[in-house]
C-alpha cells in the first residue's frame, strides 16, 4: 500500500493527521509529490519530517516552491512570493539543500511520480484540462502517472484507441486502474484543498488490487490558520484554509 500525498504546503497539522490515518490502513511506502513547503506556518517541521521519511524509502519530488524556497527563480503570484520570502527565512541550510536535490520527476514499475506535467516539469504546467492531460500522458510510457500542483483532485485515463476520459473522484471509493488504459491521477493537496473541501486530500494505491483511492481526511484547520495569521503571512492563506479554495 502507497500514500500519495501532495502540496503539503508547511502545513503540520494537515500533515500529521494524514500520516496518522495512512498508518491506521496499513501504508508501507510514502510518496511525496512535491511542494513541501510554501504557504504554511511549518515549512521547517513539514521538511525533517519529509527528510526522516527519505531516510527510511520513501520517494520525494520537487515542487515550484520547493525550488524556490531553495533559491531557484520561478514565477509566482506575488501572494505565494511573500510567503516563500517568509519561508525561506526559517529553514536552514540543511533543509534547503534537501529540497534543492530533490528529483522532478521519479519512474518506478510502471509508475511515474511528478509534481506538476511530465512533458516539462521543471515549467510546472497545470493539468487543468483533458488537453493538458493528453500532453503529460504523450511524455511517458508510464502506464500510472502521479501528479499534483492543482489542489483539486481529478483522474484521467487514455483508452487503446485513444479516447481520453476525465472525472472528479468520490472521496472513500477504491478506483480500478484498469489494464488497457493510462492513467493520470492529480491527487488534491494534503495541506492547501482548493475544491471548496477544507479536508485534507492524500491518496492510496493499493498495488495488490490495482486501486486507487483518494483520501478525505479532517485535521484541525483552525490551528493552522491561526498559526499563519499569527506569523505574518499574508492572511488569505489562512482563509484558503478555511474555505478549502
Amino acid at each position: 500500500m502507497i500514500a500519495l500525498l501532495a502540496d503539503i504546503h508547511g502545513n503540520r497539522e494537515a500533515l500529521s493527521t494524514c500520516l496518522v490515518d495512512a498508518g491506521r490502513r496499513n501504508v508501507t511506502h510514502y510518496v511525496f509529490l512535491g511542494d513541501l513547503v510554501g504557504y504554511g506556518a511549518d515549512p521547517g517541521w513539514v521538511t525533517d519530517c519529509a527528510m526522516e521519511y527519505v531516510a527510511r524509502g520513501a520517494i520525494a519530488i520537487r515542487g515550484n516552491h520547493d525550488a524556490a524556497a531553495a533559491g531557484e527563480n520561478v514565477s509566482m503570484t506575488q501572494t505565494a512570493a511573500e510567503a516563500i520570502a517568509w519561508t525561506r527565512g526559517k529553514l536552514d541550510d540543511t533543509q534547503k539543500r534537501f529540497l534543492e536535490s530533490l528529483p522532478l520527476s521519479v519512474a518506478c514499475d510502471e509508475r511515474l511520480y511528478v509534481h506538476a506535467s511530465a512533458d516539462a516539469p521543471s515549467a510546472w504546467h497545470y493539468i487543468t484540462n483533458p488537453s493538458r492531460a493528453r500532453k503529460s500522458l504523450a511524455a511517458t510510457a508510464a502506464l500510472q502517472t502521479f501528479c499534483g500542483h492543482v489542489h483539486r483532485p481529478t483522474l484521467y485515463f487514455l483508452s487503446r484507441v485513444g479516447k481520453l476520459a476525465e472525472f472528479a473522484p468520490s472521496a472513500g471509493v477504491a478506483i480500478p486502474l484498469m489494464a488497457g488504459r493510462r492513467w493520470l491521477a492529480v491527487l488534491g493537496a494534503v495541506g492547501q484543498p482548493r475544491d471548496r473541501n477544507p479536508a485534507a486530500c492524500y491518496g492510496l494505491l493499493d498495488e495488490a488490487e490495482n486501486t486507487l483511492t483518494y483520501i478525505r481526511v479532517p485535521y484541525d484547520f483552525v490551528s493552522a490558520a491561526r498559526k499563519i495569521r499569527e506569523c505574518g503571512l499574508p492572511a488569505v492563506l489562512a482563509t484558503r484554509l478555511e474555505q478549502g479554495y
